[in-house]
């Protein structure tokens, strides 16, 4: 393992052209510089017309067509995400035509275990391709870093995840929190459409006990109407009916709504004061950056690298355990507390500028 020096200096003048994978996606977007610097990324090709910018739409990636990579003018190629439907020969066509052409391959490793995937063997088959084929690798956490040396030997560069949340945004989030009084201490537990690793009614009967025990709090859970709707393409019968009762019994506010857009979804985790991840098995997670920017405490498990990604609390579960008094304590911890486990705008701010330089730097190297 590995950890970058974050440093500052000046950036060349003379510009890396980088074929990011995906361009458009909110993580790649802040490891450039707020303005100016030495890379520029190539914008997302759409979808049936690689010749033409996707704005942005960037799924499914077309730059991870073998017959695009083999065209395109690039100095260096780095994948971060979007490969879930590739088939290991495809994904091995693809750094080879990399190899061929003599562009350097940068692999982000963010997950070791696909969030979306209830079998891990594709994504390991995945893995097994496209992290012996890097020139370099790069990950978030020290733990991940260990794990992916201990399985594959390769050592990885270490560096931490960006701010989320649009730093006007976050300035906004973080006035009005300051000016809140005498309201309820409010818990979310978001299930989106129910990802391969929720599993929301392990935690749940902890999580309404509890927060009813507080006396002045609600515990709101949000989902999309595909999983609650009657009509629902996902419904999940169990959940919702636990859902319907508990609240007709007061104990919890249900809302169902389609996908947010990043406004909604900011706003959201802006009015809530704690928000419970309910993995069973993952590796890092962009939603508790979000709301790190936003000075929501994300109480998470213990699976995965969470932890290490920054300021949260923790409750033992993985895809065999689950311990209730550990969330409970979570829980009460949070609202007795009121602990300050956000980042702060020039957090962030200094972050970003090191990021970039860092990949900067890395990018440099490789293409010497």
């Amino acid at each position: 393992m590995t950890t970058a020096p974050l440093r500052e200096h000046a950036y060349d003048t003379s510009r890396l052209t980088v074929a990011s994978v995906p361009s458009g996606h909110v993580y790649v977007k802040h490891l450039a510089p707020a303005h100016g610097g030495g890379v520029h990324r190539l914008v997302d090709p759409a979808p049936g017309q690689p010749d033409r910018p996707a704005g942005a739409k960037w799924w499914p990636p077309v730059m991870l067509d073998p017959s695009w990579a083999r065209r395109a003018r690039m100095d260096l190629f780095h994948l971060h995400f979007g490969f879930d439907a590739c088939t290991p020969e495809g994904l091995r066509e693809l750094t080879e035509v990399l190899r061929e052409r003599g562009t350097p391959f940068v692999f982000t490793v963010h997950d070791l275990r696909n969030p979306h995937h209830d079998d891990p063997r594709l994504h390991d088959e995945q893995l097994d391709v496209l992290i012996p084929a890097a020139d370099a690798l790069v990950t978030l956490t020290p733990g991940a870093a260990q794990a992916i040396e201990a399985r594959w030997g390769r050592r990885t560069q270490v560096l931490p995840h960006p701010h989320v949340v649009d730093l006007p945004t976050m300035s906004l989030a973080t006035a009005v929190r300051s000016r809140w009084v005498h309201r309820p201490f409010r818990v979310g537990l978001h299930l989106k459409s129910l990802r391969a690793n929720m599993d929301p009614m392990r935690i749940l009967p902890t999580l309404v006990d509890t927060v009813a025990g507080l006396g002045d709090a609600v515990l709101q859970v949000n989902c999309h109407r595909d999983v609650l709707d009657p009509d629902g393409a996902r419904r999940d019968v169990e959940l919702a009916d636990y859902l319907h009762a508990e609240e007709e019994r007061g104990h919890l506010e249900v809302v169902v709504h389609d996908y947010y857009s990043d406004q909604d979804l900011w706003s959201y985790l802006s009015s809530l004061d704690v928000s419970v991840l309910p993995y069973t098995f993952g590796t890092h997670s962009g939603w508790l950056e979000a709301c790190r920017d936003l000075q929501t405490t994300v109480v998470a498990p213990t699976c995965g690298f969470y932890a290490e990604q920054g300021p949260s609390l923790s409750y033992t579960s993985d895809a065999t355990t689950f311990d209730a008094d550990s969330l409970r304590e979570a829980i009460v911890r949070a609202h007795d507390e009121r602990p300050r486990l956000g980042a702060t705008i020039d957090e962030r701010t200094a972050q970003r500028h090191e990021l970039a330089q860092a990949h900067e730097d890395l990018y440099r190297r490789l293409t010497a």
